[in-house]
C-alpha cells in the first residue's frame, strides 16, 4: 500500500508532547492499531503518528478512504473539527484551531460571493443554485467571537486572550503558554512588553513569566491613578500659564492708563 505523507498537513496540527508520543506507543505495542489511518486517496489525512510508530515496529493497521474532501480546505477543516472535538487539546489549541476555521470559513464564503457592480447594492440574501450545492451546516461562517468561543468550548474572555496572544506574542512565549508554563492571562499580559523583554522572560521559565506578568499587571493597575496625577498637574499649569497671562496684561493696561492720565 502506497500512502503518502504530506508536510505540511503533518504540521498543520501541533505534534503529540515527547509524554504523549510515548503513552500513544507504549499502546499499540500493547493493544495494537485498532483506529484506522483516514486516506484522501493516497494522501494520509489522521494518523501520522500512528503510522510513524506502526511503521517503525512493524505493528499492522487498516485505512479507510474519506468521501468527505473535494478539496485541501475540506480536509482542513476537518482535521480542525475532530481535534477540536478531543479533550486532550488544551484551551489555547482550542482557541487557535477555531480562529483558523473562521479564516478558512470567511475566505470560502468571499469566494463564493458574487460580484458586486460599482454603484449596486449587494444582495440581502445567498442563493444557491443546481450547479452550486449548498455548504453544509457545519460550515456555516464563525461570524461573531461567541461563535468562535462556541466552536472552541471557551469563554469570549479566553478568546480575546489567545487572540493577542497570536497577534503581539513572541515565538518563546507562545511555546510556553502551549506547554502549560504559564496561563493564557499571563501569557497575553506578557505580550504586551517588548519583544527583547517577552524573550527574556521565557528563557527564564516559569518563574519568571509570572513574575512579568506580575509587573504588566501592577503597571496597570498605577495607570489609572498616574493619568489621573498627570491631568490634575496639567491642569495646574495651564491655570498657572493663565494667571500668568493675565497678570502681564493688565500690567500693560495699566501702563496704557498711566500714559494717558499722564
Amino acid at each position: 500500500m502506497h500512502i503518502v505523507v504530506n508536510e505540511d498537513l503533518k504540521a498543520y496540527i501541533d505534534p503529540l508532547t515527547p509524554d504523549e508520543h510515548d503513552a500513544l506507543e507504549r499502546s499499540l505495542l500493547a493493544e495494537g492499531c485498532r483506529d484506522a489511518l483516514v486516506l484522501w486517496g493516497d494522501v494520509l489525512v489522521d494518523g501520522h503518528n500512528r503510522y510513524g510508530i506502526c511503521q517503525k515496529h512493524g505493528i499492522p493497521f487498516q485505512t479507510v478512504q474519506s468521501t468527505l474532501f473535494t478539496s485541501m480546505e475540506d480536509v482542513h477543516l476537518w482535521m480542525i473539527d475532530q481535534h477540536l472535538g478531543r479533550r486532550s487539546v488544551s484551551d489555547f489549541q482550542r482557541g487557535v484551531l477555531a480562529l483558523r476555521k473562521r479564516e478558512i470559513l470567511n475566505d470560502r464564503r468571499l469566494k463564493a460571493a458574487p460580484p458586486v457592480e460599482p454603484g449596486s447594492t449587494a444582495p440581502a440574501f445567498e442563493t444557491t443554485d443546481a450547479s452550486t450545492p449548498a455548504a453544509p451546516a457545519t460550515t456555516e461562517p464563525l461570524k461573531s467571537r461567541e461563535d468562535i468561543a462556541k466552536a472552541a468550548r471557551l469563554s469570549s474572555s479566553q478568546v480575546v486572550l489567545i487572540e493577542k496572544i497570536q497577534k503581539q506574542a513572541a515565538p518563546e512565549v507562545v511555546a510556553a503558554v502551549k506547554s502549560g508554563a504559564i496561563s493564557l492571562n499571563a501569557a497575553a499580559a506578557v505580550a504586551t512588553l517588548p519583544e527583547q523583554e517577552q524573550v527574556a522572560a521565557a528563557q527564564g521559565g516559569k518563574e519568571l513569566l509570572r513574575q512579568a506578568a506580575k509587573r504588566v499587571r501592577e503597571s496597570k493597575k498605577r495607570a489609572p491613578v498616574d493619568e489621573a496625577q498627570d491631568s490634575a498637574e496639567d491642569s495646574v499649569a495651564a491655570l498657572k500659564a493663565r494667571v500668568t497671562e493675565l497678570e502681564a496684561e493688565n500690567a500693560k493696561l495699566r501702563a496704557q492708563l498711566a500714559t494717558l492720565m499722564g
